[in-house]
């Protein structure tokens, strides 16, 4: 059973048994969480949503990517600005797919 569901402002496609990274979530490691937004499910295109379908998962851990570099300058103007960024993800395994 294949699903896409909405989680973080984006749109994932998923089958159970899946490993995904989605934005981080507040949710505790071990813990169960419920997508209810579900876009598509086996066929059925929700419009926007299919009702009653929920796509479930275990969130395994938290962590955050590798750093990338921001560098801004300004030519001529001895304007230079170097930054680090590690975005925080949630790493989710799906267990069941849900439809009625």
């Amino acid at each position: 059973m294949k699903a896409i569901f909405v989680t973080g402002g984006k749109q994932y496609y998923v089958s159970e048994g899946d490993v995904i990274y989605v934005e981080k979530l507040d949710v505790e490691a071990g813990k169960d969480i419920t997508f209810d937004e579900v876009l598509f499910v086996d066929g059925k295109v929700g419009t926007p949503t299919v009702a009653g379908a929920k796509v479930t998962c275990t969130v395994e851990k938290h962590g955050k990517q590798k750093k990338i570099i921001v560098f801004k300058y300004k030519p001529k103007k001895k304007y230079r600005k170097t930054q680090g960024h590690r975005q925080p993800y949630t790493k989710l395994v799906v267990k069941k797919i849900e439809t009625k």
